[in-house]
């Protein structure tokens, strides 16, 4: 359910999570119990907590301060073969570059 915001006659402000069908309904003020009417707020995107808004937020830092490389990854690992070698005499008759 998302999350409206809403201000009653008495000046005081606060969040209620209603059902979308609600949404435009009078709601009862915490503080004061009076009537209080929904207000027009910019949605609360901030709070996406997910996953595509970490990778967002990632995506944006290093767009800006790309991480830098030291060393040749994999560095550690087994020594590298050479270009494979072929003993087929088709082979042969490829051009090349």
């Amino acid at each position: 359910m998302p999350i409206y915001e809403f201000r009653c006659t008495g000046a005081h402000r606060f969040e209620v999570s209603v059902p979308m069908s609600m949404r435009d309904g009078a709601q009862d003020c915490p503080d004061c119990g009076a009537s209080a009417g929904r207000l027009i707020a910019a949605p609360a995107l901030g709070r996406l907590g997910s996953l595509t808004a970490r990778l967002l937020d990632s995506t944006q830092a290093s767009a800006h301060s790309p991480g830098v490389v030291d060393a040749v990854p994999g560095g550690g690992a087994a020594p590298r073969r050479g270009t494979p070698v072929t003993r087929d005499p088709r082979h042969a008759r490829l051009p090349r570059p």
